[in-house]
């Protein structure tokens, strides 16, 4: 029990509710604009360079830079979250939390989850192309052989870009549903918590977060080549899911006075953010890092391109692996 004990006279002089809900108001604004100017950056620059030589390399570079975010989000700020929640002595006290380790758990599901996702689009694209394969063995003559040979052709190389684009749009999808779970969890623990001392430097910490996880999905939604509206639309989804995961916080504080300590509240968090990060490090690994540095044509042959894109790799990861220190 002597884990639960807390300084209480200090925590007493930082409980505020009029200060706290200030500085929680302000906060929805800062964490707004901070989470648009990162998710945009990619999305600029992507259009900036459309059309240009350079254009695909400059998508890589971001891209890679984007995965690093995206990994160390889910294996440094994530997972750790989620694992103290779950083993604090409110909750791994009682049965059948102190029996078993359910934050591993609950991650291996989140990237079974991701995986089966992956498998059942790619089996959707891949029955589509038997389909219209079988539509062409009825024909008969040779010439009629020879252009719908040449058809066959030019649909393959169509139905290959279509299955590329459409599995970086499924990242891109899929890769949001996990950072708004992992944005709601961070919304809602600021919205009900009334510690004055803990949200000042926790929104100076989370507008960077923002902007560093913005930049990793924003990368991945400007390489998928989303129309206008539905990258405007994503990217407002982002933008807006903190702050409104703040004020679900403070109304839900204000309604029923949930304390954000308590077990069940801890229990939510931790099973959420463990489902969250399976789901992230699925993504990061497989469908952004060895996606990218194993099956990308412009990797081949390409030695300073492979290395700029893996020091892409170190900055993200590093950039927000450092912001742990403060959130």
């Amino acid at each position: 029990m002597a884990l639960c004990v807390t300084d209480t006279v200090r925590a007493l002089a930082c409980r505020g509710g009029k200060a706290a809900t200030n500085l929680k108001l302000v906060s929805m604004f800062v964490i707004f604009f901070t989470s648009v100017i990162g998710i945009t950056i990619p999305v600029f620059l992507a259009r900036l360079f459309h059309g240009k030589p350079v254009h695909d390399k400059a998508i890589l570079i971001i891209k890679c830079f984007a995965a690093g975010v995206i990994l160390s989000t889910s294996l440094v700020h994530v997972l750790p979250d989620a694992f103290d929640a779950l083993s604090d002595c409110q909750v791994s006290s009682r049965h059948p939390w102190k029996d078993f380790p359910f934050s591993g758990l609950v991650t291996l599901i989140g990237v079974l989850t991701a995986l089966l996702v992956d498998l059942s689009a790619i089996s959707h694209v891949e029955s589509h192309q038997n389909n219209q394969a079988g539509e062409y063995e009825a024909v008969g003559t040779s010439e009629e052989l020879g252009i719908v040979s040449t058809k066959k052709i030019e649909e393959k190389h169509r139905e290959a870009e279509e299955l590329v684009k459409l599995k970086q749009r499924l990242v891109s999808q899929v890769l949001e549903i996990g950072i708004i779970f992992h944005s709601v969890i961070i919304g809602v623990t600021l919205g009900m918590s009334q510690n004055q001392c803990t949200i000042r430097p926790l929104v100076a910490a989370l507008s960077f977060h923002q902007i560093f996880e913005g930049m990793g999905l924003g990368g991945c939604i400007a390489q998928a080549g989303f129309s206008f509206g539905t990258t405007a639309y994503m990217s407002f989804m982002f933008s807006v899911t903190t702050p409104l995961g703040i004020l679900l916080g403070m109304i839900v504080f204000s309604m029923t006075g949930y304390d954000d300590t308590s077990p069940n509240a801890l229990i939510l968090e931790g099973l959420l953010g463990s489902l969250s990060s399976g789901i992230l490090i699925y993504m990061a690994l497989v469908d952004l890092i060895a996606l990218d540095f194993f099956h990308n044509k412009l990797m081949s042959g390409q030695s300073f391109l492979k290395k700029v894109s893996f020091v892409a790799l170190v900055l993200g990861s590093t950039s927000m692996s450092i912001l742990a220190l403060w959130a």
